[in-house]
C-alpha cells in the first residue's frame, strides 16, 4: 500500500511507485525530475485516467483529500477509488469478441471475473450477458448487445476493447480490471439550472443523474420494455 511506503520516509516512493524511470522534462530536458504522479489512460474515450502504483488501504474520504493535495488533482473528479487486489483474468480485449466469446474457438464464451471485471454485482451482470449471447445464439439469433450508454454496455465494453492500447509498446498488457464506473460511460453534458451552467459538487450530481437517466431508458429500450414516465425514473 502506498501509506506504508510513505510511513518508512520520502526516499521509499521516489524509487517506487513515483521513480520518474524514463520520464523527461520537455520544457527543460536538463531537469530531471525528483518523483512524479503518472497518470495512465484507461479508456478510449479519454475521460478516465488511472494513478499508478497507488495501491492503498485508506478510506474513501482520507484518499480524496489527500490525492487532491497533489498538484493538478485539486479538483479531480474519482470515478472509483483505490484498494488491494489480486485477480486472475485472461487479456479479454484480444481474445474475445463483443459477445464474450473466445474468438480462436467460436461457441466458447467467458464470464464472470475471469472477463477482467470487478465487484459481485459486475460478474454476474457479465455472467447474464454470456447467457443471453449464448441463448440467442442457440435460438439462430443474433446476440442483441447493450447499448454502451447503460452499465451493461459500458462494462462490456471496456472488457471488450474500450480500454488504451499502447502505440509505442504494442506488446504490452494496458488492460485492467475494472469496477463499473461512471468513468466508463459515453460522456454527457450536465444541464443547466435556470439557463446557468453547474459547477463544482453540483455539477457532478446533474452529471451522474442525467448519465443514470439515459441509461435507464436505454436499457428498457434494450429489453423491449415499455419507456417509463420521466417522474417514476
Amino acid at each position: 500500500p502506498i501509506e506504508v511506503m510513505a510511513e518508512r520516509g520520502v526516499e521509499p516512493l521516489r524509487y517506487g511507485a513515483m521513480k520518474p524511470m524514463g520520464l523527461t522534462n520537455i520544457h527543460n530536458p536538463s531537469v530531471k525530475a525528483y518523483a512524479v504522479v503518472q497518470l495512465r489512460q484507461d479508456n478510449a474515450l479519454g475521460t478516465l485516467y488511472n494513478m499508478v502504483g497507488f495501491q492503498t488501504k485508506l478510506k474513501h474520504a482520507e484518499q480524496v483529500r489527500i490525492f487532491r493535495t497533489i498538484p493538478g488533482l485539486e479538483n479531480a473528479e474519482f470515478a472509483r477509488l483505490g484498494g488491494l487486489h489480486r485477480n486472475t483474468y485472461i487479456n479479454s480485449p484480444t481474445l474475445l469478441d463483443p459477445s464474450l466469446q473466445l474468438k480462436s474457438r467460436p461457441g466458447l464464451r467467458f464470464a464472470g471475473q475471469i472477463t477482467g471485471c470487478e465487484g459481485y454485482v459486475e460478474s454476474a451482470a457479465i455472467g447474464l450477458l454470456a447467457g443471453r449471447f449464448a441463448a440467442a445464439e442457440r435460438l439462430g439469433q443474433a446476440p442483441s448487445l447493450p447499448p454502451p450508454t447503460t452499465a451493461f454496455g459500458a462494462l462490456l465494453n471496456h472488457i471488450t476493447g474500450g480500454h488504451i492500447v499502447s502505440d509505442d509498446e504494442p506488446g504490452k498488457r494496458s488492460f485492467q480490471p475494472m469496477n463499473v464506473n461512471f468513468g466508463l460511460f459515453p460522456p454527457v453534458e450536465a444541464p443547466k439550472v435556470q439557463g446557468k451552467r453547474l459547477r463544482g459538487k453540483d455539477k457532478t450530481i446533474a452529471k451522474r443523474h442525467a448519465i443514470t437517466t439515459r441509461a435507464l431508458a436505454d436499457c428498457r429500450e434494450w429489453l423491449g420494455l415499455p419507456a417509463r414516465a420521466q417522474a417514476a425514473e
